[in-house]
């Protein structure tokens, strides 16, 4: 085993001077590139170029956006627009389903905040159909068949 004529047990490394002349010059340039970065000629000419590469490519990102709805068309697929649509549709069907949730709420602290009102027996036996106005009973009954399905009825024929 080699040891050092000055006693250490520490080792010669003849790149360890390499490694921190690397390490300053590293140190140096993350410094100026930071100075350059955050001026104001800079911005200005990142943002040109930017807006130079947007325009030159808009016509190519939308000829491939028509052709990109053209096979999920053809795969039967949804596109961008179906996705937002649906959303679109499931956020108003939520907004409703809250609102109706609301109008529930409130019809419930009505009928327990109310008195319920007792009913003889003469009120409650029987239908409440002779009780009613005719209008009522018209509006009930034309309720009732929009409500039920139309049904079709065979023609018997006769020989």
């Amino acid at each position: 085993m080699s040891e050092n004529p000055t006693g250490s047990s520490k080792q010669f490394d003849p790149f360890e001077q390499f490694r921190i002349m690397r390490d300053a010059y590293l140190e140096s340039m993350a410094k100026l590139m930071v100075d350059a970065v955050n001026t104001e000629g800079y911005a200005q000419a990142t943002g040109a170029m930017l807006e130079n590469s947007l325009t030159i490519s808009a016509p190519f990102r939308e000829a491939i956006e028509k052709s990109m709805l053209q096979v999920l068309q053809q795969l039967s697929m949804p596109s961008r627009q179906d996705f937002t649509a649906l959303a679109d549709r499931f956020t108003n069907f939520e907004m409703r389903l809250d609102d109706m949730d609301g109008k529930l709420d409130r019809i419930e602290k009505r009928t327990h905040a109310a008195p319920v009102p007792r009913r003889t027996p003469a009120q409650t036996s029987g239908s409440n159909v002779k009780t009613q106005a005719p209008k009522q009973v018209a509006a009930k009954k034309r309720a009732a068949k929009q409500a039920q399905p139309h049904k079709r009825t065979a023609r018997k024929a006769t020989r």
